[in-house]
């Protein structure tokens, strides 16, 4: 069986080669992603490019049910949440083992959370962890015995649960840590259906079944993800053959497939919001009609239905109606109306300094992201605004975004895809997420009314109180404007002839442990 695996993925890489060859090998599946990935490590990294990989070597203690966002049992078994909602105990999983042969218990888990969340953690230095903010609430973990891991919260946490389910929350192994220190993204090792096998920088990630899996080894004997950054590049290996599922496929390259018997396209509705951060630190868009006025000059309804082509929808405000019950319908989307745009930069004495704009050339949920950079500086040019782009591939992007806009730029291009109302405003709209206090209020918003609102409503039991509070909240940061809303968006991908069981989830991850290539 090894031997034969390795034969397929040296085929795979001789195809890598010569796509023209046209036929990936067989039982392996090859996905065209993005970009390359930051690191393997789940506790490191924050775009839903790296998810996508993540999330078939590891697991969580709990999951997403397929197709939803709801949350089923993974590594915990069960759990009970005391009546105060401060206490989470977690019956785990008997006789799973992380991929490098060491037991999954209490003190695995305990491990993991401490590591993320205590400065004193003998491994905390292995971090940044940029997403621990996920559990800020998390006062102390306890190993109770080998199958018991017991939580104690600060404050009740609403989305506790969910978060548990999200990558930041997956498990990795103590002892691969131990072994790799700062390196172990490189040397990653969870309990998931698929192990590490190989990692060739910008051509190839390769991961193997688990044959020992918990939950049944999956039908596929590898997984090569493809990083292939040029999205016409990522379209011309889909029709060679040289790939067998792409993601993120451009909107005027869907209809191109869907006449095409040999493919698939798949499409999900999930929570998704594209944007813009505006720097309200310094420079022009510190006033708030500066803001609003880019708001009316831009022209969303044109990005959407002459870019992307009717595959997402205006946005009204920073949460996106994929969650309904959290979701203000009362919102609706800033109007364009470039002549309203002029008179809020004449009456805010806007005197024509130009404005540095970031763009990058594609990333997780990032749509069409040079065009519409392209589109957003002749809008705001066309009322007044000078505006000067500078490009950057993904990753160099996120490292001069995520830290913070000062000194830099005065807007960048944005997208989010999160798993709870509470997560992107809570990790971009604090006041105490700005990115020196370790969070990715890159635009440095402030609102005390926000705060409070955010504070109660994670705090929040009922969901039905959650809701008034996100919906308050979401039409104070509408008129306050830190943001352009531009966007929210349906998910593609396609797949090739011979691909079955695959299916796209509201999450944005791929979860390709079911998936068969006969």
């Amino acid at each position: 069986m090894k031997n034969l695996l390795a034969a397929a993925i040296t085929a795979a890489s001789m195809l890598l080669a010569s796509p023209a060859l046209a036929q990936t090998p067989p039982n392996v599946l090859v996905v065209g992603q993005i970009a390359e990935p930051k690191s393997l490590d789940p506790h490191a990294v924050t775009a839903v490019n790296d998810f996508r990989i993540l999330v078939n070597v590891y697991d969580g203690l709990t999951r997403y049910k397929d197709g939803t966002l709801e949350v089923e049992p993974s590594l915990a078994e069960s759990w009970t949440i005391s009546e105060d909602g401060k206490t989470y105990t977690f019956k785990l999983r008997e006789g799973v083992s992380f991929h490098d042969g060491t037991p999954f218990n209490a003190e695995a888990v305990k491990f993991n959370f401490d590591r993320m969340l205590k400065e004193d953690h003998p491994f905390h230095d292995t971090g940044p962890f940029p997403l621990a903010f996920f559990f800020s609430s998390v006062e102390e973990v306890t190993a109770v015995d080998d199958l018991t891991v017991e939580f104690k919260l600060k404050e009740p946490y609403a989305p506790f649960l969910s978060n548990l389910a999200y990558p930041t929350g997956l498990m990795v192994s103590p002892a691969a840590v131990e072994e790799h220190g700062k390196d172990f993204g490189r040397h990653p090792s969870g309990t998931g259906a698929f192990k590490f096998a190989e990692w060739d920088a910008n051509a190839k990630l390769v991961v193997t079944r688990n044959e020992d899996y918990w939950d049944g080894a999956p039908p596929l004997e590898a997984v090569i993800y493809r990083p292939i950054t040029d999205a016409n590049t990522r379209i011309a290996e889909m029709l060679s053959g040289g790939l067998d599922v792409m993601v993120e496929v451009p909107p005027d390259s869907l209809q191109q497939f869907r006449d095409d018997a040999a493919f698939t396209v798949q499409e999900q509705a999930g929570p998704h919001v594209w944007f813009l951060i505006l720097n309200l630190k310094e420079g022009p868009f510190a006033k708030k009609e500066i803001r609003q006025a880019a708001n009316y000059a831009i022209n969303k309804k044109a990005l959407v239905e002459n870019i992307l082509q009717g595959t997402a929808e205006v946005a009204a405000g920073p949460t996106p109606p994929a969650f309904a019950w959290a979701y203000n319908d009362t919102l609706e989307p800033y109007p364009y109306d470039p002549e309203k745009a002029k008179q809020l930069l004449a009456d805010a004495g806007y005197g024509g300094e130009q404005l540095t704009f970031y763009v990058t050339e594609g990333g997780s949920g990032m749509l069409d992201p040079l065009a519409m950079g392209t589109a957003i500086q002749a809008d705001l040019q066309a009322v007044g605004m000078k505006v000067k782009i500078e490009t950057y591939e993904w990753n160099t992007f996120l490292g001069k975004v995520n830290p913070g806009l000062e000194g830099k730029a005065d807007m960048a291009e944005m997208a989010w895809m999160t798993n709870d109302p509470d997560t992107l405003p809570f990790l971009t709209l604090r006041s105490q997420a700005m990115p020196d206090q370790g969070g990715f209020n890159s635009g440095y918003y402030a609102n005390e009314k926000v705060d409070d609102l955010l504070g109660k409503a994670r705090a929040a039991t009922d969901q039905n109180e959650r809701a008034a509070l996100y919906k308050e909240m979401q039409e104070i940061v509408h008129e306050d404007a830190p943001w352009v809303f531009v966007a929210n968006w349906k998910q593609n991908a396609v797949t090739g002839a011979g691909v079955e069981n695959f299916k796209l989830q509201p999450s944005f991850f791929l979860m390709l442990q079911d998936v068969a290539k006969p």
